[in-house]
């Protein structure tokens, strides 16, 4: 092997007879490092994205929730809450109201949205988190997202009525009872302020404090939708979750309840976002491909052109696996190579990104960011440095198997004549 490396170090940077040889195999390198250094700048991008959105959910809601296996929440008491909040990692651990209901505004518009409770805590971290310096609501008032507002003609200081669809049936069955149906009252609140969040809370979303949700989702006495826990900073989603997993595993709370992580709940855009990411991996890929086939027709001219210093080889003793080997090295080492300065050019230009903001966002109005995201994974660069010395080894077999027939079965009758 060290015989093979050596002469596969001497034929990549000897000087060739034919000029076209080193031309192409510049190619096949400055090929790989374009397509990799792009490939991984692609890929942290959507990355960035990916982590805007998990950031902005999380704005609202915590890393990992505490959920009822059946209909009907769940009651929390203060022992619970202390409970979780002393497991390792876990920043805080809020009680929330969450669940569709019925909107009606002054104007006569109505729509179904999902209202979503704050306890206190909760609205101080959403202040936070948008840097915010009125609250969003206060009393019983609500917060509805833009989009939402925009819809039913919502402004500040409007009349709403907010109540659950299961209250319509409750009226349905106590038509045979007429004397009940004054005992049924549809929460009536004002609109305190709207908010622009993301997407998905502007379009549907409203705020309010987790008293008036449970008061429009019918949740009475201790029980709530679930519990927000937060994890604490440089602690992930994932590592939070196995520590909660641990925690009430075997417990009449795990048997009763379960852990839903931010990625379950919406697992629908994440799994769209994680398509896009590994489609563009794919499609991207096929650059890295072309260039490294490149590589065959590089090594097959090289074999070619040192058809002499084979045939000394040969004289020397080199069998048929030792010619391959030299060949198979030489493209794997290009491969290496392109691939190293690919991904050190990509770490430059993202590390650069961070820091600078260097590419804008074409309509900075439209995004809560002015610049492309970035956040660079080491399973991104391992799964695409891997992949790139890959390719760059199987396009170098047809190569060395041919470059070996020419030593063993070409050589000696060529010198001959």
């Amino acid at each position: 092997m060290k015989t093979a490396l050596w002469i596969a170090r001497r034929f990549s940077f000897a000087r060739k007879r034919f000029r076209i040889i080193n031309v192409i195999s510049a190619i096949s390198l400055a090929g790989i490092i374009v397509g990799v250094s792009t490939l991984l700048i692609v890929m942290s991008v959507l990355n960035g994205f990916q982590k805007l959105a998990y950031d902005m959910f999380t704005t609202i809601e915590g890393e990992v929730q505490l959920v009822s296996r059946s209909d009907g929440g769940i009651s929390v008491s203060d022992s619970l809450l202390q409970a979780l909040a002393s497991v390792e990692g876990v920043a805080a651990a809020e009680p929330f109201a969450e669940g569709e209901a019925i909107m009606s505004s002054g104007g006569g518009k109505s729509e179904l949205v999902m209202i979503r409770g704050l306890s206190g805590e909760g609205q101080r971290e959403l202040m936070r988190r948008t840097s915010a310096i009125k609250p969003f609501f206060s009393g019983e008032t609500v917060s509805a997202g833009d989009l939402l507002a925009g819809r039913l003609e919502l402004s500040p200081f409007s009349e709403v009525r907010l109540f659950s669809p299961e209250l319509i049936s409750v009226g349905l069955e106590l038509l045979s009872e007429p004397y009940m149906l004054a005992a049924l009252r549809i929460p009536e609140t004002k609109v305190s302020s709207t908010f622009s969040l993301q997407k998905l809370f502007d379009d549907r979303y409203v705020l309010a404090p987790n008293e008036f949700a449970r008061k429009v989702l019918l949740l009475g006495g201790d029980r709530y939708s679930g519990i927000d826990i937060r994890a604490e900073k440089g602690v992930s989603g994932r590592k939070l979750l196995k520590r909660l997993e641990a925690r009430i595993a075997g417990t009449p709370l795990g048997r009763s309840c379960t852990l839903r992580p931010l990625e379950k709940k919406y697992g629908d855009i994440f799994a769209v976002m994680e398509l896009e990411k590994w489609a563009s991996f794919s499609v991207l890929m096929l650059v890295v491909l072309v260039a490294a086939l490149s590589l065959t027709g590089s090594l097959a001219m090289t074999a070619i052109d040192k058809q002499k210093e084979l045939f000394y080889l040969r004289c020397l003793g080199l069998e048929r696996p030792q010619f391959m080997g030299i060949f198979l090295i030489q493209g794997t080492m290009t491969g290496i190579a392109g691939t190293a300065a690919g991904s050190l050019l990509a770490w430059i230009v993202c590390r650069l990104q961070e820091a600078y903001g260097l590419v804008r966002l074409p309509s900075q109005s439209a995004f809560v960011i002015q610049s492309y995201p970035v956040s660079m994974h080491a399973s991104d660069f391992f799964a695409v440095g891997l992949t790139a010395v890959a390719l760059s080894f199987l396009v170098s077999l047809y190569p060395a198997r041919k470059a070996a027939a020419i030593a063993v079965n070409h050589s000696l009758d060529s010198k001959a004549n």
